[in-house]
């Protein structure tokens, strides 16, 4: 798979996407908590971007943060994810996105346990789960 940029008109995005997963990725959405395939999935494997493919967060660093969603402490790499502020519904938060397809993947908190102190709170339909073999 090529690590270059992906750019797509909407009407692509549309067609290639589970109406759940366009509105998540492509528009901000989030769905609601304890809801998505993820939030509670112990099986390893490397979680992709569900509009890309590209390889995003690895079962090793997941972890149940007790929100509700899928709780990474780390990204597979540092080219992997991107940041943005986010100062929707009155707070100021950091988005995280697909550095590949710029597609929503959730926001990034302080909170995390070590050794990042981060948490990677990403919605289901973002993802999409690539067992090990």
């Amino acid at each position: 798979m090529s690590d270059d940029p992906i750019s797509k008109s909407d009407e692509e995005w549309r067609s290639e996407l589970t109406p759940e997963q366009y509105q998540v990725c492509r528009c901000g959405g989030t769905e609601a908590p304890f809801s998505g395939k993820y939030w509670n999935t112990k099986t390893r494997g490397t979680y992709l971007c569900a509009a890309c493919k590209a390889p995003l967060f690895s079962s090793e660093t997941k972890y149940d943060s007790g929100s509700g969603w899928p709780s990474f402490y780390a990204a597979v790499d540092d080219d992997a994810v991107s940041e943005k502020t986010d100062t929707t519904h009155g707070m100021v938060r950091t988005e995280i996105l697909c550095a590949r397809c710029e597609s929503h993947l959730g926001h990034v908190f302080p909170d995390g346990p070590p050794p990042t102190g981060l948490r990677y709170c990403t919605n289901s339909a973002s993802l999409e789960l690539e067992p090990d073999d």
